[in-house]
């Protein structure tokens, strides 16, 4: 019996639930049917790949070891089937885009409205994640391009820089410092009642050790995990945050403030997996993005 695409779809369900029945609910398939597609593959290939004496369902050495080829041709089966979508001029075509949670406040509607503007045949996907599930995903082929800081990478994923990320103070209109073009020294920080992102992002732990770098401890009072909800604050109240000055760019009730010593700049990268086909769509999103960094 010829080995099919199905079986290999099928055992990497059983191998991630561990379970017939749970990879069953997540097919749509009746226990029964996925049961014996298993064993058909394992007849196909002659050897038995999953283990069923446990109360969980584990891969034998073998199937540990089919696991990665089965893996890899579906991902070069979704590749070709998206090259043979592909087409160059543009008309048509998706991609598939990932970006750290930072990047969605004053990045990704600039990017999206161009590309739309330029080639509203592409279907655009985005998801906001950390960084190491970024890199995680590009490897699995879950995505195709992903917008992050530079960093030390997993292998097989490659980096282009993009531009340099500047922090700066930001404040609303009623702020006492809302048109300040001298550099704020950072001592004068302590006195200035801030709303910061919370612990759960980079960008925090960047501003948190620079504080610590100058010895000072601003009174923090408000903390949220999106930056959409810090710009609103800061602009209906006299608190003031900080956050890349890039996203006062379309906000012109915020006002940047520059700060000395200048918070460490942070380069931002396009990352991509090496050896990827990459179609018509990611390079035109790719040459956007420069565009937009050099604007």
């Amino acid at each position: 019996m010829p080995l099919e695409l199905r079986h290999l779809r099928y055992l990497l369900a059983v191998a991630e639930h561990g379970s017939f029945t749970r990879a069953a609910e997540e097919l749509h398939v009746s226990q029964p049917t996925l049961s014996q597609q298993i064993r058909q593959l394992e007849r196909t290939v002659g050897v038995q790949l999953l283990d069923r004496t446990g109360r969980a369902v584990r891969l034998t050495d073998a199937g540990a070891t089919f696991l990665p080829y089965a893996r890899r041709a579906l991902q070069d089966l979704a590749a070709a089937e998206r090259a043979v979508l592909d087409v160059a001029d543009l008309s048509r075509g998706s991609l598939r885009l990932a970006m750290t949670p930072t990047f969605t406040a004053y990045l990704l509607g600039p990017l999206a409205a161009e590309l739309h503007a330029r080639h509203p045949g592409i279907t655009l996907t985005v998801e906001e994640m950390t960084q190491s599930r970024l890199e995680s995903a590009l490897l699995a082929d879950a995505v195709d391009l992903g917008i992050a800081f530079q960093s030390t990478y997993l292998p097989g994923v490659g980096a282009t820089d993009l531009f340099t990320e500047s922090l700066c103070l930001v404040v609303g209109a009623a702020h006492p410092h809302a048109g300040r073009t001298e550099p704020l020294r950072v001592s004068e920080l302590a006195a200035c009642p801030l709303a910061l992102l919370s612990g759960d992002f980079a960008t925090r732990a960047h501003i948190d050790a620079y504080f610590h770098r100058h010895r000072i401890e601003p009174p923090i009072a408000v903390e949220a995990n999106s930056i959409s909800a810090l710009t609103e604050i800061v602009r209906r109240t006299g608190l003031a945050t900080v956050l890349p000055d890039a996203v006062t760019r379309d906000h012109t009730p915020l006002h940047p403030v520059p700060l000395a010593p200048a918070l460490p700049a942070r380069t931002v990268v396009l990352l991509r997996r090496d050896s990827a086909y990459e179609s018509a769509a990611a390079h035109a999103f790719a040459s956007l993005a420069r565009q937009w960094a050099d604007g």
